[in-house]
């Protein structure tokens, strides 16, 4: 079994995460970009971060046996930041970056004004520079920000097959594939969705244009949701190509719109073992 996870956060996980996903067949991730947990006060955090995703991430995964891939944006939470902003004018220098395969996490958090100019500011970016997009639906009032993320992408140059709205549940889902987005769902240990509800949207709605993802981060999560699924699907009748198209192929699918994706096996010297390389280096 061969799994591209499309949306975790592997800045926040453990050398034993990446093991134990390597074990589970995660072979491919895409790191979107996002809030730290706490406010950042300049520019050039963003910066560094973005940095980060671009050199030190790909490395620490590629001991690992995992391609790692990232998507970069001015995150919902911070537009509402004058701080923060300003990193839309540094964005243009990262988007042409080659392990950059969308913009995102972009979207709703409060749904104000500023968030607003974010949003379509960003969306306007990932058609400038021939990208997707990534689009976060907000942990509050989710159907009516999907509502007026769907606004706001109609309004947009950017075509809505090439973008992923993100975090759906079952009260979002029928807008959000009438919209002509991909579909994506993050499964978690206590919110969001469980393997039991996937599986059922998944006979529901079909497979098409659909991305399972983790979405694991510092807070309680879960970076081997995706095999769960993937066991769930098995165990309810799917068939072997069903887990693959969902798991795999969609993923590549998507993020093959940038242009960008790279699923060669790591360079020679890396081991998913672990820690030939990094031992080098403390």
């Amino acid at each position: 079994m061969r799994i591209f996870d499309p949306h975790i956060h592997m800045t926040s996980r453990t050398t034993d995460d990446y093991e134990a996903m390597y074990s589970a067949g995660v072979r491919a991730v895409v790191e979107p970009s996002f809030w730290q947990g706490q406010a950042r006060t300049s520019v050039g955090s963003f910066v560094d971060y973005f940095d980060s995703l671009l050199g030190w991430e790909p490395f620490r995964a590629a001991q690992h046996g995992i391609a790692h891939h990232c998507t970069l944006a001015l995150n919902p939470k911070e537009a509402n930041d004058p701080r923060c902003v300003p990193v839309l004018d540094e964005l243009p220098r990262y988007l042409v970056k080659d392990r950059v395969v969308a913009v995102g996490e972009i979207g709703y958090d409060s749904m104000t004004p500023a968030e607003d100019t974010a949003l379509a500011t960003q969306l306007q970016l990932a058609a400038d520079h021939g990208l997707p997009a990534l689009v976060h639906t907000p942990h509050r009032d989710k159907l009516a920000g999907l509502r007026r993320t769907i606004d706001v992408i109609r309004e947009s140059v950017l075509p809505p097959e090439r973008v992923v709205v993100d975090h759906l549940n079952e009260t979002t889902v029928d807008e959000a594939e009438a919209s002509g987005c991909w579909l994506g769902f993050s499964v978690y240990p206590d919110t969001k969705m469980d393997e039991k509800r996937m599986v059922v949207l998944l006979r529901r709605y079909g497979l098409e244009r659909v991305l399972v993802n983790s979405a694991a981060d510092w807070g309680r999560s879960d970076p081997l949701k995706t095999r769960k699924v993937a066991d769930l699907m098995l165990a309810e009748g799917f068939s072997e190509d069903d887990v693959d198209q969902v798991l795999w192929r969609n993923p590549v699918a998507f993020y093959g719109l940038s242009g960008r994706l790279d699923l060669k096996p790591p360079a020679t010297g890396a081991t998913h073992e672990g820690n030939s390389v990094l031992r080098g280096v403390e």
